[in-house]
C-alpha cells in the first residue's frame, strides 16, 4: 500500500471515522519492517495496540479466584489483630502492676531512722566527711597541676613568637603613612588639584 494511502487511513482513524477493516489494513502496514521514517511514530502507536492485544482474556473463575484470595488474606489478618489485642492487654496490665507497686511503696515508705540524736556528733561526723571530700579534691587537683604549667610555657612561647610580628607591624604602619604622602604629592593628583 502506498505511503499516501496510509496517510489518508491515518487521518480517518485519528479522526475517529475509520472502519474496522480499516484498522487492519493500517496495523497490518505497520508490522511490517519497511516503514518510512515520517511514520515510525505512528508504527509505535500500532505495535503498542497489537501487543496488547495478545493479553488473554480473564478466565471465567476469575472473579471467584479473586474473592477466594481475598478470603485467605483477610483470615491471615485476624491473628495479628488478635496479638496486637494482647500486646495491648499485657501493657495495661503491667502498667496497672506499676500504680498499684507504687502506691504501696508510697503508702508504707518510713523515712530512715535519726543516726545521731545528738546535734553536736552530727555536725562533727559532718565535717569529718568534708575534710575528707576535699582532701581527696585536692589531691585530684595536684595531678592537674603539670598541665597548668604547660599552658603557662605555652603562653609565654606564643609571646615571644608574637613579638616581631609587632614590632613589623608597628614599622609597616610607619611605611602606610610614606605611602599616603606619595599618593598626595603624586603628579596626577597635582594636576587634579590644578585644574
Amino acid at each position: 500500500m502506498k505511503p499516501e494511502e496510509i496517510k489518508k487511513l491515518l487521518e480517518r482513524y485519528y479522526n475517529a471515522e475509520s472502519t474496522e477493516e480499516e484498522e487492519l489494513i493500517l496495523a497490518r502496514y505497520f508490522r511490517e519492517e519497511d516503514i518510512p521514517a515520517y511514520l515510525l511514530d505512528d508504527k509505535e502507536i500500532f505495535g503498542y495496540y497489537s501487543d496488547s492485544a495478545d493479553i488473554p482474556e480473564p478466565s471465567s473463575d476469575f472473579k471467584e479466584k479473586i474473592i477466594t484470595a481475598l478470603d485467605e488474606s483477610e483470615q491471615a489478618y485476624r491473628p495479628v489483630t488478635r496479638r496486637k489485642l494482647y500486646i495491648s492487654l499485657a501493657g495495661i496490665a503491667a502498667g496497672l502492676l506499676i500504680l498499684t507497686g507504687s502506691y504501696f511503696f508510697f503508702l508504707y515508705h518510713t523515712e530512715p531512722p535519726d543516726t545521731f540524736s545528738d546535734p553536736e556528733i552530727a555536725y562533727a561526723e559532718t565535717m569529718k566527711i568534708l575534710y575528707d571530700v576535699s582532701a581527696r579534691l585536692n589531691r585530684g587537683t595536684q595531678a592537674l597541676e603539670p598541665i597548668g604549667k604547660m599552658q603557662e610555657v605555652t603562653d609565654k612561647s606564643l609571646k615571644t613568637i608574637n613579638k616581631p610580628t609587632i614590632i613589623i607591624e608597628e614599622k609597616l604602619k610607619s611605611f602606610d603613612h610614606f605611602r599616603k604622602a606619595v599618593e598626595i604629592i603624586s603628579p596626577a593628583n597635582i594636576e587634579k588639584s590644578n585644574n
